[in-house]
C-alpha cells in the first residue's frame, strides 16, 4: 500500500538543502585539491628524478624489441627438438637454480635464529631494561636499513665471489626484518601467563619458554615463511654482485647478448618462485588458521 511522504515546511525545508549543498560543494572543493596536488607532487617528484615521459614513449618499442629477441623459436613439428635447443645447459642451469634455492634457506635459517635470540629482548613487555631493548631494537633496524644486495658487495670484497656472500647478506638482512615482526608479535601476546609465571617467582627465561612462546610459535612461522619467499627472489640476483647462484649465469646472458639463454634462465627462475611462493603460502594459510584455532 504507497504511503504519503511529508515535506517539511519551506522554511525549514531551504536552510537543511543550503547546509547540504553547502557541505558538497566543500567535499568537492576538497576531493579537487587534493588531485591537484597529486598531480602536483608527481610532476615535482618525476623532475626531480629525471623521469622523462618522452624518452619513455620514444623508446618502448625497444624493449619489445627485446622482448622479440629472447622469445624462442619453437615450431609444432619440432617441438621437443626446440625445446631441447632452447634448454641446451640445463644441467647446470639447474645447478645454479638449486644452488639459489639453497643460498634462499640458509639465509633464512640463520636470519630467524638471530631474530629469535634477539625478539625477545626488543619486545617492550618482555623486557623491562630499556638499555638492552633500544641496542636490540637499533641493532636490528641497521641490519634491515642497509640493502642486502649492500651487505653481498661487501661480504663479496671481504671473503671472496661465492655463495657465501649471498647467504651471509641474506642472513643479516632477514633478522632484521624478522625481529622487528617478532617482536612486534611477542607485543600482542595475552600478558595473562606472564603474570602468572611472574607471580609464581619464574624467571625471564621461564616467562619466554612457559608464556610467551606457545603464543608466538605459529606466527614466527608463518613470517619465516614469507620471508622465505622474499628471499628466494632476492638470492635470485645476488648472483649479479657475484655472490652465487643462478643470477650471475643470468648476467652473463644479458651481457653476452645470449637471447635465448636469457628466456630460458628467466623461465626457470619465474617457475621456481611461484611455485615457492604457492607452496608457502598454502603453509602459512595453514599456520595462521591454526592460531586462530588456538
Amino acid at each position: 500500500m504507497a504511503t504519503a511522504i511529508s515535506t517539511l515546511p519551506e522554511r525549514q525545508l531551504k536552510p537543511l538543502v543550503s547546509a547540504y549543498l553547502a557541505g558538497a560543494r566543500a567535499r568537492r572543493l576538497r576531493t579537487v585539491g587534493i588531485i591537484l596536488i597529486t598531480i602536483v607532487l608527481l610532476f615535482l617528484s618525476a623532475n626531480a628524478a629525471d623521469i622523462r615521459p618522452a624518452t619513455f614513449f620514444a623508446k618502448i618499442g625497444n624493449f619489445g624489441n627485446y622482448i622479440l629477441r629472447i622469445t624462442p623459436h619453437i615450431t609444432i613439428e619440432n617441438f621437443f627438438g626446440d625445446i631441447r635447443d632452447w634448454y641446451w645447459d640445463f644441467r647446470k642451469w639447474t645447478v645454479l637454480l638449486l644452488q639459489t634455492l639453497l643460498i634462499a634457506y640458509l639465509g633464512t635459517l640463520l636470519g630467524f635464529l638471530g631474530a629469535f635470540c634477539l625478539c625477545f629482548i626488543a619486545s617492550a613487555n618482555l623486557t623491562q631494561h630499556s638499555a638492552a631493548r633500544f641496542v636490540a631494537r637499533r641493532f636490528l633496524e641497521f641490519c634491515r636499513t642497509v640493502p642486502d644486495i649492500v651487505f653481498a658487495l661487501i661480504f663479496v670484497i671481504a671473503f671472496g665471489l661465492g655463495p657465501m656472500a649471498g647467504v651471509l647478506a641474506l642472513a643479516i638482512h632477514t633478522m632484521g626484518a624478522l625481529g622487528k615482526l617478532f617482536a612486534e608479535v611477542i607485543e600482542n601476546i595475552d600478558m595473562k601467563p606472564v603474570d602468572g609465571i611472574r607471580a609464581t617467582g619464574g624467571n625471564w627465561l621461564e616467562i619466554v619458554r612457559f608464556a610467551a612462546l606457545p603464543q608466538v610459535l605459529p606466527g614466527f612461522a608463518s613470517y619465516a615463511l614469507l620471508r622465505f619467499e622474499i628471499n628466494v627472489r632476492g638470492a635470485g640476483v645476488m648472483g649479479f654482485v657475484g655472490a652465487g647462484g643462478i643470477g650471475q649465469e643470468f648476467l652473463v646472458a644479458i651481457r653476452s647478448f645470449y637471447y635465448s639463454d636469457v628466456s630460458a634462465i628467466l623461465v626457470m627462475i619465474a617457475i621456481t618462485v611461484i611455485a615457492i611462493d604457492m607452496l608457502t603460502e598454502r603453509l602459512r594459510h595453514r599456520l595462521v588458521s591454526v592460531e586462530k584455532l588456538q
